[in-house]
């Protein structure tokens, strides 16, 4: 039922939408606008027309971001074909991206990355979108430019540039469960200088899923992002750039046992470039890049007593000189050379780690012929406590005609371990269990041996004598781009990665407490593979649609091997015999669905200065966990069942400075209380926007 009634949803609008326009456009003239052709900057380190790129990338635009009222990053990216939020286990909200784990897409603001990944997961809703342009999102290993973390794709948040004069905004928006965002942005400029500054507050009272008002799923939470731009021209040639950004967030916890606290976020950022063109063919910049992460997080019982208290403090320092020379038009060759200074002071590590690593990094753009454009590049990344990284990357795009065009790529990614993979020395008080990182192992090991606590020992220490080497990915993308019109476009891409020294946890011991250790190491090898299409249709002047499907197969190779040989087996209930499972009973890895869609209608009626937009997003079945005790995630196993979102957002502009706005997300009120935290029902809002 809940499909079909999106399904009626969506016609209806439809239906409304076209019937308005028929109206409308009687009177008015056929010929539909000339719309600009959008750019990027994130695939190449240079702006380039995003319809010409040889490499899979999407772009969220300014129009889009205002259009459905957007406030956090989350609200955007769970509508991008082929892209999903996952949680993890400290209810951070991380990306999917071709299938590929939250951990291996680069997050990065203006091009600059993002640190304080705690869990292993950069958490979405530490960004606000109040203030960003546009979201470039580049699918495939992106190594070549940016190094560790790129080996799925990389999303690059850009800030609004400031207009000659001055001119601000404030809006209030207040949705169900007392969440409440507060915006400003103002911004000042001159030929010669502009500043622009943005604040942001949201706050929210949380939510319960399980009916356990003691327990909530999201407990209360607020926090408050600010960030500045300033941007000054020294001379004709030579120019300034400076950022800063601060977020803090504080959030209660409430926890079994009568526990209760507090968790604390506080993270900067500030950079410095210098930019200076020679003339036109040699342009240089120089930039210093540090950037903060502090958390800390205590536990009291009811009494008041301290039961638990940790502390995260990440730190990171990164130069990097770039150098650009333009031969001719349509050639460009760029170059640059950096250093990555990165610290970690946190409860429960062996040591206080340290991480040095300069990289240095090439690439070629240009157009052979009028049909054929080209990019290869590659990046060197050496570093202190693993393997060095050579990550080549090779595109092509050849026109075809003036409707078709073919691309192709190829690319080698690499995520390197984290310090808490490395460094982790974690007992759990209450359960009993240990989570060592690699290089802590030896020490562990033998302290826990002199305290009488390993009953046995599975995995010799000996095995952690060499380095945890890097998890690597060679991602190939192929696809076409097909230009029916100038207002009706279609994207086909074909992709396929292919990973090897996946970091996972193994149990290395067992304890006396009958618990277990466990480790990381490189064991497996992973593979995923399907197909996306993305499609837009500016219908006429006032109605566009866009569409877009990705088909998913996530799949370890050792467990193909397995289902093939017949060596997995499964019981359909506990007092049943065990049976021998085929191969088309392996369904892949855990949390991949196999069909993700979503299709969005955006109408606009001038005479009224309002608009509105109905999306709909499918989300195909998927597992979470082994239920039936092979190690593997097959048809047999507990699974969570396909679901369809839909939104709703109306805007009415009143008068010159107003904008009121109306929405719900999901209309139709869908929970899986069971399986999904970060669905808490139907969301309904209203927002006030004041421009001046």
């Amino acid at each position: 039922m809940i499909i079909n009634r999106n399904i009626f949803v969506i016609y209806f609008f439809l239906f409304f939408s076209v019937y308005s326009q028929a109206q409308h456009s009687s009177s008015q003239d056929t010929i539909l606008p000339v719309h600009l052709e959008e750019v990027m900057v994130t695939a190449t380190k240079s702006v380039r027309q995003l319809s010409a790129l040889p490499l899979p990338v999407q772009l969220i635009s300014k129009r889009e971001i205002q259009g459905i009222n957007a406030i956090r990053m989350t609200d955007l990216l769970n509508e991008t074909t082929g892209l999903t939020t996952v949680s993890d286990f400290g209810g951070g909200q991380g990306i999917q991206m071709q299938g590929l784990d939250a951990q291996h897409t680069l997050i990065l603001i203006d091009g600059l990355p993002l640190i304080g990944r705690a869990a292993g997961t950069f958490d979405l809703n530490r960004l606000a979108v109040g203030n960003i342009e546009q979201v470039e999102i580049v699918k495939g290993a992106s190594s070549s430019l940016y190094g560790s973390e790129a080996l799925a794709g990389v999303i690059n948040l850009i800030s609004k540039k400031s207009e000659i004069g001055f001119h601000g905004n404030i809006g209030y928006r207040l949705a169900t469960f007392n969440t409440q965002d507060a915006q400003a942005n103002i911004s000042y400029a001159t030929k010669k200088f502009d500043i622009s500054v943005f604040a942001n507050r949201l706050s929210s009272d949380g939510y319960d899923l399980k009916n356990d008002p003691e327990i909530p799923t999201v407990s209360p939470y607020e926090n408050q992002t600010f960030s500045t731009a300033l941007n000054y021209q020294l001379n004709k040639n030579s120019k300034l750039h400076l950022t800063g950004r601060v977020f803090d967030q504080r959030q209660d916890y409430i926890g079994y046992n009568d526990l209760a606290g507090e968790t604390n976020i506080d993270e900067w950022n500030v950079s410095g470039k210098f930019k200076h063109t020679f003339n036109n063919q040699w342009e240089t910049s120089a930039e210093v890049y540090i950037t903060r992460y502090y958390s800390t997080e205590y536990l009291n019982e009811e009494t008041g007593t301290n039961f638990s208290e940790s502390d995260y403090d990440q730190r990171l320092i990164r130069p990097e000189i770039k150098l650009a020379y333009s031969p001719k038009r349509g050639q460009s060759f760029i170059g640059g050379l950096g250093y990555n200074h990165e610290t970690l002071q946190r409860t429960d590590f062996s040591k206080q780690p340290e991480f040095n690593a300069p990289y240095i990094y090439a690439q070629y753009d240009g157009k052979l012929s009028d049909r054929l454009n080209i990019i290869a590049g590659a990046r060197y990344d050496m570093h202190s406590e693993y393997t060095s990284q050579l990550s080549p990357k090779l595109a092509l795009r050849y026109v075809l005609s003036n409707l078709v065009s073919l691309k192709g790529s190829v690319g080698y990614g690499f995520k390197a371990p984290d310090f808490r993979q490395l460094y982790f020395d974690f007992s759990n008080g209450i359960v009993g269990y240990t989570v060592l990182g690699y290089n802590a192992v030896a020490d562990a090991i033998a302290r826990l041996n002199n305290n009488g606590e390993i009953a046995n020992q599975i995995i010799p220490v000996s095995t952690f004598n060499e380095n945890l080497k890097p998890e690597n990915s060679i991602s190939y993308n192929i696809g076409a781009d097909f230009r029916l019109n100038n207002n009706l476009k279609i994207n086909l891409n074909l992709f396929r990665n292919n990973i090897n020294h996946l970091i996972d946890t193994q149990i290395i011991a067992t304890k006396t407490n009958g618990q277990s250790v466990f480790s990381y190491t490189n064991v497996n090898k992973v593979y995923t593979q399907g197909f996306e299409i993305n499609s837009n249709w500016q219908m006429n002047e006032a109605l566009k649609i866009s569409a877009g499907y990705q088909l998913l197969y996530a799949k370890d190779k050792d467990a193909v091997n397995a289902f093939k040989n017949g060596a997995v087996f499964a019981r359909e209930n506990a007092s049943s015999p065990s049976f021998q499972l085929q191969s088309d009973d392996y369904f892949g890895l855990y949390n991949r669905s196999r069909h993700m869609a979503n299709i969005k209608l955006f109408y606009q009626y001038k005479p009224w200065k309002i608009d509105g937009n109905i999306r709909t997003t499918y989300r195909s079945t998927y597992g979470q966990f082994d239920g039936n005790g092979n190690g593997y995630l097959d048809k047999y196993d507990p699974m969570v069942d396909g679901y369809v979102l839909t939104d709703i957002a109306i805007n009415k502009s009143i008068y010159k400075h107003y904008r009121l706005s109306v929405g719900v997300n999901n209309v139709f009120n869908y929970k899986d209380r069971q399986h999904i935290t970060n669905i808490p029902g139907s969301l309904f809002y209203t927002k006030l926007n004041i421009q001046f």
